[in-house]
């Protein structure tokens, strides 16, 4: 096999600086269930991948780097069924969640998005195809 046949992405790292907070964020907010916790480690099983967060440190493979405040690195995008893009902004506003984009249609996508962040400042959307 080569690089050119990989097909499938199954499993997505977020670095962070506020582990705890974030971890709340996708297990209360987005209700992610947890397949794995281990304090600096945790993943969340979304359909048939997995999203795992972990402390933004310097690993044993690699040095992250800095975040910088206020800025985005990750731009997270979760499909949902059309009627459910309404439900979805009202429970993220219920929850105090501040919105970046209310949904809004986009002819030429074909697509109606939502834009939110994550509390380490990814940018999360949440989109129906039509």
């Amino acid at each position: 096999m080569s690089l050119g046949e990989i097909r499938n992405l199954d499993h997505t790292i977020l670095l962070c600086n506020k582990m705890d907070e974030t971890r709340a964020f996708y297990r209360d907010i987005m209700k992610f269930p947890i397949e794995t916790d281990r304090g600096n480690w945790v993943s969340f099983r979304v359909g048939a991948a997995l999203l795992t967060l972990r402390p933004r440190l310097s690993w044993v493979v690699c040095d992250v780097g800095k975040s910088m405040p206020e800025s985005a690195a990750t731009q997270l995008a979760f499909r949902v069924p059309p009627p459910a893009m309404e439900t979805c902004h009202a429970e993220l506003v219920a929850k105090g969640v501040p919105i970046l984009w209310g949904p809004t249609d986009l002819p030429d996508w074909r697509h109606r998005t939502m834009f939110f962040r994550d509390p380490e400042d990814n940018i999360i959307e949440i989109y129906a195809e039509y």
